[in-house]
């Protein structure tokens, strides 16, 4: 290969790598020249914010995803945990009814790692399964009505969704910075991190190097529900209300379109935790752009589409 044929190779290497840093930038760049006030405090918050469900449930999906598999539960897990949470708050308090809500998170990510990991069962039929059953769980719990948070400690359970650090950041900066933080840290600088990019490079090749892939799809599978766990409470402290009807609808194809869009290969393999922030920051910019300017939201939905299905496409040389 010529000296020129390289450059280009080189060159079109490093745009696949840093594909969604150039997009963010550029939609930056459009917002600064079409929507007005883009560029104040105010909306930068406002883009935390809103972009916090995505960004735990990224986070779950990551870990996921580098192994290979899916998880399309993760909606239906933050209606349940929310429910749950809220629903059991006035009874056992604050701290209490977050765990609650955490625990039953737990309980569908064990089934799915068990199903996927000892029984063998593809990911997408397990977690579509899940999706469906979860999801009706969260509705029984409070007989498919809206629970609105109220009582002696309603203020403490809704503080997690409005309240300002020193009085000017979002409170849901915490658990953002927390989860991007755990996630990296378990992904790059544990044994476990390994094990879990080995089960996605090839389970067979892991499994005869004696890398458990049962228990290493069951932490992954449970990660990422007690995320979605998360962000359900989170979700439901912002709006003061748990509705297993539609907390979380659709939450899934967000995260999994930020991993996507982040760079992580859906093939499984080494997971781009910052990448996934960057394109869930890209999902949400989608969202706030077509509001500001108001156009209608079903123009959000196609952009989102061109660009989750231009990034698998340049991801194809990896996935082969």
């Amino acid at each position: 290969m010529n000296k020129a044929g390289k450059t280009r190779e080189d060159t079109v290497a490093l745009l696949k790598q840093y594909s969604a840093f150039i997009l963010l930038a550029v939609m930056l760049l459009l917002n600064l020249i079409i929507t007005p006030n883009f560029f104040k405090v105010g909306t930068l918050w406002n883009i935390i914010t809103q972009t916090c469900t995505i960004i735990l449930t990224g986070m779950g999906m990551t870990v996921v995803i580098s192994t290979g598999g899916i998880d399309i539960s993760v909606g239906s897990v933050m209606a349940l945990a929310a429910v749950i949470s809220a629903k059991s708050l006035e009874t056992v308090g604050i701290v209490p009814a977050i765990f609650l809500g955490l625990l039953a998170a737990v309980i569908p990510g064990l089934i799915a790692g068990f199903m996927i990991g000892k029984m063998r069962l593809q990911a997408m039929v397990v977690t579509l399964g899940l999706m469906m059953g979860v999801r009706g769980a969260a509705r029984l719990v409070n007989d498919a009505k809206i629970f609105y948070i109220d009582g002696p400690h309603a203020s403490d359970y809704t503080v997690l969704g409005s309240a300002r650090i020193a009085g000017v950041a979002p409170v849901q900066m915490i658990p953002i910075l927390l989860g991007i933080f755990i996630t990296w840290f378990i992904l790059e600088k544990t044994i476990l991190g390994r094990h879990i990019q080995a089960v996605g490079d090839n389970r067979k090749s892991a499994m005869l190097a004696g890398i458990s892939a049962t228990k290493t799809l069951m932490f992954v599978y449970i990660y990422s529900s007690v995320f979605a766990g998360l962000a359900g409470i989170v979700s439901a402290a912002k709006i003061g209300a748990a509705d297993g009807n539609t907390l979380g609808n659709l939450a899934e194809l967000d995260a999994i379109a930020a991993v996507a869009v982040g760079g992580t290969s859906m093939s499984g393999g080494r997971a781009k935790v910052f990448g996934t922030v960057v394109g869930a920051l890209i999902m949400q910019l989608i969202n706030i752009t077509v509001n500001m300017n108001n156009i209608p939201y079903e123009f959000a939905q196609i952009f989102k589409a061109i660009i989750i299905v231009f990034a698998v496409y340049i991801q194809r040389d990896k996935a082969a």
